[in-house]
């Protein structure tokens, strides 16, 4: 196992295969329903979905802690902000 300095993802959301920009609204909504710092796992498809999901996240007030290519597919580390 290695190192991080992440702690383990409190919820995780499989949006492969999910068109843009439903992936983004389903992040968000899922975001809005977790506790504030919260940290959600996204898996996304290549291309469009991880292009545009993060920096539409970061947009909107979320911190985008990490993003790994897991070959088929990304995964994406998002937390809730603790204020507002």
């Amino acid at each position: 196992m290695k190192p991080s300095s992440l702690s383990t993802p409190d919820a995780q959301l499989d949006l492969r295969g999910t068109p843009c920009p439903i992936n983004f609204v389903r992040t968000k909504l899922r975001l809005e329903t977790m506790q504030p710092g919260g940290l959600l796992e996204v898996w996304l498809d290549s291309g469009e979905p991880i292009e545009q999901v993060p920096d539409s996240l970061a947009m909107a007030g979320y911190f985008v802690e990490q993003i790994t290519d897991c070959t088929d597919y990304f995964s994406l580390l998002v937390r809730r902000p603790v204020t507002g």
